[in-house]
């Protein structure tokens, strides 16, 4: 079973509702069904089933794993999209690792050793290596936490990011990071910009379910994927959904990571096998 949707299913059972929701699964990354790392998933889903109806705009991931291990690799193939090869040279990222960039980027360009995704949580990394500096990591999501950490909680600014498209619906990364990038070179701090990166995602969040349910699907969100522990995020997240008037269900028994898999798991085969 795929494994975004066992994230939803687990946040389902949880919550003792079967669906049908609108699921958010947002996290490091999972193999999807058209071969690509999924990451950035906006399924409408019961337990049994779903559909996916958005997603995060792909970029590759230059070196695969050792891209989870080295956010700069995924820094250096966003930036690389987002600005069509034409990336500001004066970037502390790109100055840091000027022996390695071109490297990396021609691995991204040629899709050798370099898998698509649409990992949320892989531009949570991204954007930390730019702004902050973490270049390699000890520990996984430690990049993505930094950056909530550094994020001032009183900015209530965020980047613009529209959606594209309609079944599915495609969220272009290359917009967020440009204008992330326009904040960091104006000398904007990396506490506003953090939070405003934060706001941005919220309000993706926020949009993408809005344009679903203009569209015929349900009123209830279900939020899962370890991107939604940092509760910065998943806080924003609710408020920006409950104030259009959704029902948002969250994790409250199991982790929203890969801890509340297996219950996902179970919830998804019982829903089938009753269906048989």
């Amino acid at each position: 079973m795929q494994h975004h949707h066992a994230h939803i299913a687990s946040c389902l059972a949880d919550n003792g509702v079967a669906g049908p929701v609108i699921g958010v699964a947002f996290d490091g990354l999972g193999y999807g069904e058209d071969a690509t790392l999924w990451g950035g998933e906006f399924l409408v889903a019961d337990v049994a089933g779903f559909t996916r109806a958005g997603r995060l705009a792909t970029v590759p991931m230059p070196g695969g794993a050792a891209a989870i291990r080295q956010p700069w690799r995924m820094a250096a193939a966003h930036l690389d999209a987002a600005y069509e090869g034409d990336v500001p040279a004066d970037l502390a990222v790109v100055r840091r690792n000027a022996d390695r960039w071109e490297a990396v980027v021609a691995l991204a360009r040629r899709g050798v050793s370099a898998p698509l995704t649409s990992s949320m949580g892989r531009l949570f990394d991204a954007v930390a290596t730019i702004v902050g500096g973490r270049d390699a990591i000890t520990y996984e999501g430690q990049a993505a936490i930094e950056l909530e950490q550094w994020a001032d909680q009183t900015e209530d600014g965020a980047y613009g990011c529209r959606l594209v498209g309609r079944e599915p619906f495609v969220v272009p990364c290359a917009e967020l990071v440009r204008a992330v990038v326009e904040d960091l070179r104006a000398g904007t701090a990396t506490a506003v910009i953090a939070a405003r990166f934060h706001n941005a995602i919220a309000h993706v969040v926020a949009d993408g379910c809005a344009h679903l349910r203009d569209a015929g699907g349900p009123a209830t969100v279900a939020l899962s994927g370890g991107v939604f522990q940092n509760l910065l995020l998943l806080g924003r997240a609710t408020a920006l959904l409950e104030a259009r008037g959704f029902r948002v269900l969250t994790h409250h028994r199991v982790p929203p990571n890969d801890g509340g898999i297996s219950l996902g798991q179970a919830a998804v085969a019982a829903a089938r096998d009753r269906l048989r």
